[in-house]
């Protein structure tokens, strides 16, 4: 058996953007509503009328719902999580006689079997009560084991670790090391083959459940052989395995309960038999797990969102300034407003991305992603508007708010634990860069040798053939649409409503629009396009913005056909609408009116050390210590603190 190495594996930036790029899915076998509108293609029939899901998927749903609410109304002390840093054991323990682990487990393994629509309304629920019981919840079946047997285990590993993972067993997802985060080809944690297993060794980092787990996905790298293949490689991993040392329970700015470690694998031995999927199938194998995985984030935000609504409505009625409530001044109503209609599109991107999951209809990867962004970055700010509207009470603590005799509203904590969905799973980010690869996905595969330095010149010829057959029939329809005619989508304007019909002609436009701007950004930077992150970024998070009006108008006419306050919803739609309306066009604007190429000289100047006597005339109170922790393999020096929950 080879030693372990203590090198990171040096890779170029070629080298890490092909990882990244073996790992991604490469066809497009189904629609895709987001894809499409990127393409300037507004296919509204993809998702209108809104799918809805099978009556028995509502009542076992509805059924588990009632339950889950139940105990989070009397079984959970949120404050005492606060307080103490950590879920109660016995919450724990009552979590698992509900169910609420295999809540996505099928009912033949021991869970629930709920769709994916429940599944993510019982996170949005139970994450109202602790964001951190929500991230427990979450990181077990959204990226722990159970979500990735499900799609690639063998039927022996399902049957083995299902059955434990839906009532018994929490389980974490091991990817991110101290040197390595969005950039898996540097992963260093190996799994060197020994006759029928694995050895691994390596140090993971940001374990969520870690603490606590008794089942771990591990990726591991398995060194290529002549006759082996290797690559980054999924496992599952007893937690209790000998050689595994939890090191450390990190914490945090927000979610004080989260059991999230730091791991050490020191000659691990792991049974070849619980290898998921081929070797080098690793990265596919977490980004596939992630395509619905990521909406259970987005709907913890929709969660967030509803209880801030109700705060603020609470307090802006009840707090008075000026001789009357301060919801009635101008200011103060627009932050309101904005809660209220943001809330309203958030859930209606949720719920229809997890509905068209369920259905399987569509491939979902791009609405996934654009919901887990989305909803990261709007729920910090309707959190942060919440703070605004409560004013000191708002930066003051519930406990704090509480011993003087006041309502114990726990914003700022709110504000706290929020704050890490812009980081989890993916950042705002590399989000950006993700989307933006699968919206240009169609220009590469027709037009990628032609910008491809390393092609040779009759590869670069065959492309500008096929490039240019694609691009004489896609760029005449990027000229006129039903954006243009007055009388489409005429459904959004039933008699006695508000008129959603305009917005969706805007959307329609704005899609050919953003179709146009993204060609003519190919054309000029062709190669170079992958450099302009900021460029990308606004890209994306126009396309964010459509497909939110898209959804917000979709469901609006949903509850008015079903009778369930059309009216309200209709006007949340159109509200919602306007405001993202004013947000795309300052976006658009800024595609080609910006700062980036300012922002890059300074950056280079920064780091340059042009700068440093901008920074005198304070103190750093930071302490002693590496950037980047120590990570050699090897046996641990420290105490473990795992602390399995039975």
């Amino acid at each position: 058996m080879a030693a372990p190495t203590s090198q990171q594996p040096s890779v170029t930036e070629r080298e890490a953007r092909q990882v990244a790029e073996a790992a991604r899915e490469q066809g497009w076998r189904k629609p895709s509503f987001a894809k499409e509108l990127f393409l300037g293609r507004f296919r509204l029939d993809l998702i209108h009328p809104h799918p809805q899901p099978a009556g028995e998927d509502v009542r076992r749903g509805e059924e588990f719902l009632a339950k889950l609410r139940d105990f989070c109304e009397t079984r959970i002390d949120s404050a005492r999580i606060e307080r103490e840093a950590r879920i109660p054991d016995e919450v724990i323990n009552g979590l698992k006689e509900l169910g609420a682990l295999g809540m996505k487990i099928d009912i033949k393994y021991g869970g629930l079997g709920l769709t994916q629509v429940y599944y993510n309304r019982a996170l949005a629920l139970v994450g109202s009560a602790n964001p951190a019981i929500g991230a427990l919840l979450s990181a077990h079946q959204s990226i722990g084991v159970p979500q990735p047997l499900k799609i690639f285990g063998t039927q022996e590993q399902k049957d083995t670790f299902l059955p434990r993972c839906a009532r018994t067993d929490i389980t974490a997802f091991l990817l991110t090391e101290p040197d390595v985060g969005s950039d898996p080809a540097r992963l260093a944690t190996t799994a060197v083959p020994d006759g029928d297993s694995y050895v691994l060794d390596g140090v993971k980092l940001w374990t969520t459940n870690g603490v606590v787990a008794d089942l771990l996905v591990v990726m591991a790298r398995v060194p290529k052989t002549d006759g082996r293949k290797g690559g980054i490689t999924a496992f599952v991993v007893e937690a209790d395995s000998e050689g595994i040392t939890v090191e450390n329970r990190n914490a945090f700015m927000g979610l004080r309960g989260l059991e999230n470690g730091v791991t050490r694998f020191h000659r691990v031995r792991v049974p070849a038999a619980n290898r998921i999927g081929p070797e080098g199938a690793g990265l596919k194998i977490a980004l596939t797990t992630l395509n619905t995985g990521r909406l259970s984030l987005p709907a913890m935000c929709v969660g967030a969102g509803k209880w801030c609504l109700k705060i603020a409505r609470e307090w802006s009625a009840a707090r008075e300034q000026w001789g009357k409530p301060v919801a009635f001044h101008e200011a103060v109503g627009q932050k309101i407003s904005f809660i209220a209609a943001t809330t309203f599109a958030l859930e209606a991107v949720v719920d229809l991305s997890s509905q068209m999951a369920d259905e399987n209809r569509n491939d979902i990867r791009i609405e996934a992603a654009l919901a887990k962004l989305y909803g990261s970055e709007m729920g910090c700010l309707m959190a942060d508007e919440l703070v605004q509207i409560r004013g000191g009470r708002g930066f003051e603590t519930a406990e704090s708010l509480a011993a003087r005799g006041e309502r114990a509203v726990p914003a700022e904590q709110l504000l706290r634990d929020l704050r890490i969905n812009r980081i989890f799973e993916g950042s705002t980010e590399i989000m950006h860069l993700l989307i933006a690869r699968e919206a240009v996905d169609a220009h590469l595969s027709v037009a990628g040798d032609l910008i491809d330095p390393e092609k040779s010149l009759s590869d670069k010829a065959k492309a500008g053939a096929k490039a240019g057959g694609f691009y004489a029939r896609w760029l005449p329809k990027l000229v006129a649409g039903p954006g243009q005619l007055p009388t489409s989508y005429g459904e959004f304007h039933p008699d006695g409503h508000v008129d959603l019909s305009g917005h969706l002609r805007y959307v329609e436009r704005s899609a050919r629009k953003l179709a146009r701007s993204t060609f003519y950004a190919m054309s000029r930077w062709q190669g170079k396009m992958e450099t302009k992150q900021g460029f990308l970024g606004r890209i994306v998070d126009i396309g964010a913005e459509l497909f939110a009006m898209s959804a917000a108008c979709v469901r609006a006419e949903h509850l008015r056909a079903t009778g369930e306050h059309g009216r309200e919803a209709y006007q949340l739609a159109d509200v919602f609408c306007s405001q993202s309306r004013v947000r795309v066009d300052e976006l658009f604007g800024r595609l080609w009116h910006n700062t980036d190429e300012l922002d890059r000289k300074v950056t280079k100047g920064v780091l340059g050390g042009s700068y440093t006597w901008l920074e005198e005339g304070v103190v750093d109170p930071s302490g002693d210590g590496a950037w980047i922790a120590d990570a050699t393999p090897g046996p641990s020096k420290r105490e473990n603190v795992h602390r399995p929950i039975r």
